[in-house]
């Protein structure tokens, strides 16, 4: 397919880290720790990109007080390319904005989604690592973006439901679109001991209700005042508040991020986060 080759000539020919940061449901940090986590490896000297990837409520712009002209409705209606859209956040961070509160972008077609994910051969610009913040719950975008990242770092915090919303996506990701790896970050917590407990806790479910469903634990963020205040602020905590308890833990988790491996197969460049999503995307025209 040409459209396919043309995609194998992007760019980007470093590879590429693409991790999508989940949560199962709302309330439990997820863009938060996206931006953070996106900053701090970019203090680490990582060339980033944060997509915000959540088309109905996008709210990463909101979070760090930055203006957007041109967002991913844009882009879907022809009037910008990919890299026109993207603006520049803290320490060189870059971040590819969505629009809340289109209804376009919430029910777009499967060839749209092609659309959309063929706009990332636009992008010029080189990069390290692609943070991808999905939406909250378990909806076909959430899904579809998992599938076509690298590594899944799911979000959990100390709250019934968000274990069984988060057990409820590994399930859906694991028996359905056969993705059995996943990394987890425990978020808000009152001590290690609480981190370490979710942590148990999930891992109990998924190993007595499914099969070749492997967890590893990354850390955990302890919940910290200084995180409501860096909100109303429009900062990320890691420059608001950089001795914080949670910046710390933040930096500590980019420091682990950083040296994550990066597949050696075809999937090693950002090609594979596109051609993954143009593989589902054509596949249900």
């Amino acid at each position: 397919m040409d459209q396919a080759h043309g995609l194998r000539q992007m760019a980007s020919s470093s590879p590429v880290k693409v991790i999508a940061i989940t949560g199962g449901k709302g309330g439990v940090g997820k863009t938060n720790v996206s931006v953070n986590l996106s900053i701090a490896l970019s203090e680490l000297g990582k060339k980033v990109i944060l997509f915000d990837a959540d088309v109905g409520l996008a709210n990463v712009d909101v979070l760090l007080g930055i203006r957007c002209p041109y967002n991913l409705y844009h882009v879907l209606t022809g009037e910008k390319d990919l890299d026109e859209i993207i603006v520049e956040g803290p320490k060189g961070l870059r971040i590819i904005p969505a629009s809340s509160g289109k209804q376009e972008l919430v029910t777009m077609s499967p060839m749209e989604h092609a659309g959309l994910v063929r706009a990332f051969s636009s992008v010029s610009q080189q990069l390290d690592v692609l943070i991808v913040d999905t939406a909250a719950g378990i909806s076909g975008d959430v899904i579809n973006f998992s599938k076509a990242a690298q590594d899944i770092l799911l979000v959990v915090c100390d709250e019934p439901t968000s274990i069984t919303d988060a057990y409820a996506l590994i399930k859906l990701l694991s028996t359905q679109n056969q993705l059995n790896r996943f990394k987890v970050l425990a978020n808000m917590v009152r001590s290690p001991k609480e981190g370490r407990d979710l942590f148990a806790k999930l891992t109990k479910v998924t190993e007595r209700f499914l099969d070749d469903v492997l967890l590893e634990y990354v850390g955990a963020v302890p919940f910290d005042e200084n995180v409501r205040k860096s909100v109303r602020k429009q900062q990320a905590i890691v420059e608001a508040f950089p001795g914080s308890p949670a910046a710390q833990a933040i930096k500590l988790l980019a420091k682990n991020v950083a040296s994550w491996p990066i597949p050696k197969r075809p999937g090693g460049n950002l090609e594979f986060f596109v051609e993954r999503m143009l593989e589902r995307d054509f596949a249900d025209v």
